[in-house]
């Protein structure tokens, strides 16, 4: 429980290491350099190769982690330090709301070309150079959204399974999925087992975050009661709508919460009513701090018993 707490105090008044000092970081060079070595080109090589790479890397780390948890097990309150600071790293609330608030104030100039620039950079992964203001604006909430879950629910949950060797393995394949889980070319296939695994952690953790967003939907602006209402109806009606089984569970719940669309074009559109502008950008991380803190302490009064 100490250690959670002090991870968190971390990630508020510290925020993010730098990327040369980021396990994260480490982790992805891990994996980029197991894909540049990678001999494989036929389908079932390609998928056996990610399976190899990823399943490498995870027994490292988590070995790593558990060597590490054990020796600050041993260390007195400096080895609770060390632990909590190394549990920080595995998930960041004050990064994510900090880069959708840099969306936001680009926005709010006018600068679109900044917020595009940012958006791309620092949430999604799609084409931002000709995306409008509105759809910069649904992109944010849609990452901050779906970021609730890989960002904050499911690694404090896997900590509260399996200490820090359990959140540093969630970390893992979530960071292959990132790098690797998409439907082009060679990452078709290579990814294939980051993108399943990915699917099966993620499953409890969205729609958990997923109801986080709907008991915190009344600091979104709107009226208590209907912005509950309208979260929790649009996560049932709209959330199956993505390609992913996990994503569209909090970017649902988060668009009846707002009262508006979010749309990724070509993909999917979630909710009904407007396009998010920036005020709605606002809205959305006020919901996903205060989700967040749901999911705290649920999860301190889970390690209390």
């Amino acid at each position: 429980m100490t250690q959670w707490l002090l991870a968190l105090a971390f990630d508020v008044l510290v925020g993010e290491p730098p990327n040369r000092l980021h396990p994260v970081a480490w982790i992805g060079r891990l994996l980029a350099w197991g894909r540049a070595r990678s001999w494989a080109s036929s389908p079932a090589g390609l998928m056996a190769a990610g399976g190899g790479i990823l399943a490498g890397v995870l027994l490292l780390i988590v070995g790593l982690a558990a060597a590490v948890s054990w020796t600050c097990g041993h260390l007195g309150w400096p080895g609770l330090v060390l632990e909590a600071a190394l549990l920080k790293c595995a998930f960041s609330l004050r990064g994510l709301a900090g880069a959708a608030w840099g969306v936001t104030a680009a926005l709010e100039r006018g600068s679109l070309e900044e917020a595009r620039r940012r958006v791309g950079r620092d949430l999604v992964s799609r084409p931002a150079e000709e995306l409008s203001a509105p759809h910069v604006a649904s992109a944010t909430v849609e990452s901050v959204a779906e970021n609730l879950t890989d960002s904050v629910v499911a690694p404090l949950l896997f900590f509260l399974i399996g200490g820090l060797p359990g959140a540093w393995a969630y970390r893992v394949v979530n960071t292959a999925d990132a790098m690797w889980g998409y439907r082009e070319g060679d990452l078709e296939y290579l990814g294939k087992a980051a993108a399943r695994l990915d699917d099966a952690l993620n499953w409890i953790p969205a729609r958990l975050a997923a109801i986080g967003i709907v008991l915190s939907a009344f600091v979104s602006g709107a009226a208590a009661g209907s912005a509950v209402i309208g979260a929790w109806r649009t996560m049932w009606s709209d959330g199956g709508r993505t390609a992913s089984p996990n994503a569209g569970w909090t970017m649902a719940a988060m668009a009846g919460a707002l009262g508006v669309t979010l749309e990724k074009p070509g993909a999917y559109r979630l909710g009904s009513g407007p396009l998010p502008t920036a005020r709605h950008v606002h809205r959305a991380v006020q919901v996903m701090l205060v989700a967040s803190g749901l999911s705290v302490a649920v999860g301190l009064a889970i390690l209390g018993r």
